[in-house]
């Protein structure tokens, strides 16, 4: 069998309807071994396409031996453990890298992103929405928000309370899996589908979305909203925020470099490049009117924000007596931005 873009084995909850709900999957793979996608095939029917297998209790006994017996132990063993259980069980297969086409599929590529198998930008996401249920993420699971209040009267009768955590489409991203090396002081504010580099610390009101993240080492005390990627080494401040791809306002993709400092209050509206400051409380958008001053702080330009975007070694403030934004060069930078000292 020809290469196959990613393959999991998942166990989910779907509603009274059976529709699913969500999928958990233990080991994601990317670019699995040919030969295990064959075992997989000919144990379950797969042909080809993109297809979310349901997957029977009594079959994976057999799977988990003959994917052990081809090699594959880790993968036999994990499908060995879903023989005899109650719970829905599905094998998922993207033969592509194709927008999802179900709930099961779009979990999967969730995972790839928080697993760190895939980085933002890097998986197809287009039409997830409509594939993601909106949820009551619980104590007991997720529960269909329409069988809720059902739900809740049985557990009271019970002697027994639901605690409903969020309603939400993206639950959160520690009850799926938990990367090596970071710190996460209120998980709820990541979801399932934030990349979060190893090394990194997300402070209590620090935010990450999903499809976004961060590529190693930064401390997180602001928002890093949908599609937005930041560098190693970079800060961001208590209440600072990074502008999404979800809302609108251009198509320019937000990201930021290596090595930046985004000041508490403070907020980015176009990608920064490796060794950028921004001043605390100051919001750069796209078309905002920068001053590019020299060494000697006298205006040299008059520019667009988006003029400056992905450039390096820029120290963005605001001038304290005009409220004019400025901006010039970084002088914790390690060499001088050469479009800022052009007229020099």
């Amino acid at each position: 069998m020809s290469e196959c873009f990613s393959l999991a084995f998942g166990v989910g909850t779907q509603n009274t309807a059976g529709n699913w709900l969500e999928v958990f999957y233990p080991q994601p793979m990317l670019h699995p071994d040919p030969k295990l996608v064959q075992v997989v095939a000919e144990q379950l029917g797969y042909s080809e396409g993109n297809q979310a297998l349901l997957l029977k209790a009594t079959q994976c006994e057999a799977l988990g031996k003959a994917l052990e017996q081809a090699g594959f132990a880790e993968a036999g063993a994990i499908v060995a453990q879903f023989a005899g259980s109650s719970r829905p069980l599905v094998a998922t297969i993207l033969a592509t890298d194709e927008a999802p086409s179900s709930t099961p599929e779009a979990y999967l590529k969730l995972h790839l992103l928080s697993h760190r198998l895939v980085k933002p930008h890097g998986v197809v996401l287009a039409g997830i929405f409509p594939l993601l249920p909106n949820v009551a993420w619980t104590n007991q699971g997720a529960i269909d928000i329409t069988e809720l209040p059902q739900r809740q009267l049985a557990a009271r009768l019970k002697g027994d309370t639901i605690i409903v955590h969020s309603i939400d489409k993206f639950p959160s991203m520690t009850d799926y899996v938990v990367p090596a090396g970071i710190r996460i002081a209120d998980t709820a504010r990541v979801r399932l589908g934030a990349y979060v580099g190893e090394g990194t610390t997300v402070m209590h009101e620090g935010f990450i979305n999903f499809n976004a993240g961060t590529a190693g080492t930064s401390m997180v005390e602001g928002r890093i909203s949908a599609g937005v990627f930041v560098g190693k080494g970079s800060d961001l401040g208590g209440g600072c925020s990074t502008m999404g791809t979800l809302s609108g306002g251009g198509n320019i993709v937000i990201s930021v470099g290596e090595g930046c400092l985004i000041g508490a209050n403070a907020g980015i509206g176009i990608p920064l490049g490796d060794r950028c400051t921004v001043e605390a409380g100051l919001y750069i958008t796209a078309g905002i009117k920068v001053a590019l001053l020299d060494d000697a702080d006298n205006i040299v330009e008059i520019v667009k924000a988006r003029d400056l975007a992905n450039q390096t070694d820029l120290l963005f403030r605001r001038n304290s007596q005009t409220g004019a934004i400025e901006c010039k060069t970084n002088k914790s930078a390690i060499q001088l931005n050469e479009m800022l000292h052009a007229h020099n």
